[in-house]
């Protein structure tokens, strides 16, 4: 039996958490994205956005092994198409904008399934995994909904299992799209700071997509801007979030100003 290579945690020091090299990828015989380049550091928040239809989400979707990419993509030095799925799983976890929901599903039941990549075939889960459950769900400010189903929820309720059962995962790398839409700005807060505090504390990689790019220069430590499947910016949020690159890419009339952890993007009425 072969042995699965070093990753996550394990990987060699300085080896990058994700590497993307000329990545092609077609849906339907469209092309989505052509020749994207992307690096994103061990324990570093990298934020990819772009104008609707760039190609953010499939961007997210090749890391994270849903989409075929050979060649392109490898994770801690790995090449991601020879990792086995259990074992990435302990690696990446991937919030969706619009998970599937199986119907009558608890919020336990469901946040237990990102301890799948640690239960045995035909086991069962362990104490320790419902202790794992029980963490995050408190620290997520879910604890008084264990039994709920899924349905009952409201949207942003709902955001909040989606991340838990990621946390849930325990994984190295946390693909984040579009994880505070459905939130309101009080629990957008709660979730980006948790995820911050988590990846400062273990080491956490943060790759994501986002609209707000206020708050998303916020949190990223280097932003990329994607149009027409193509990188078109690359750097710093201060960097990356100019007036002129947003015209010219968003086609928006907006005005940057500095703040305290960030550029500020205020859009304005053209004259």
């Amino acid at each position: 039996m072969s042995r699965q290579p070093a990753i996550g945690p394990d990987a060699a020091p300085g080896v990058p958490a994700v590497e993307v090299r000329d990545l092609h990828v077609s849906l339907d015989r469209t092309p989505i994205l052509a020749g994207v380049d992307l690096t994103v550091a061990a324990g570093e928040w990298v934020t990819v956005i772009g104008p609707n239809g760039a190609g953010k989400s499939t961007l997210l979707r090749a890391v994270g092994g849903l989409l075929p990419a050979p060649g392109a993509i490898t994770l801690f030095g790995t090449p991601s198409a020879a990792l086995r799925r259990r074992d990435r799983a302990r690696v990446v976890a991937t919030v969706a904008q619009s998970p599937v929901v199986p119907p009558g599903m608890s919020v336990l039941d469901y946040v237990l399934l990102g301890r799948t990549p640690y239960i045995p075939p035909l086991g069962r889960e362990s104490a320790a995994d419902v202790d794992a459950v029980d963490e995050v769900l408190d620290r997520l400010d879910l604890t008084g909904f264990h039994r709920r189903e899924l349905a009952t929820l409201s949207g942003g309720e709902r955001q909040r299992v989606f991340l838990a059962r990621a946390l849930a995962q325990g994984a190295t790398l946390l693909l984040l799209d579009e994880p505070t839409s459905a939130l309101d700005i009080g629990h957008q807060q709660e979730v980006l700071e948790l995820v911050d505090q988590l990846r400062r504390e273990h080491g956490l990689t943060v790759l994501a997509t986002m609209h707000d790019l206020s708050v998303a220069g916020e949190y990223a430590d280097r932003m990329v801007m994607l149009a027409a499947g193509r990188v078109v910016a690359s750097g710093t949020p201060r960097e990356v979030l100019t007036e002129h690159l947003l015209a010219t890419h968003y086609r928006a009339s907006v005005r940057v100003v500095d703040g305290a952890h960030g550029p500020l993007v205020v859009p304005v009425r053209p004259r």
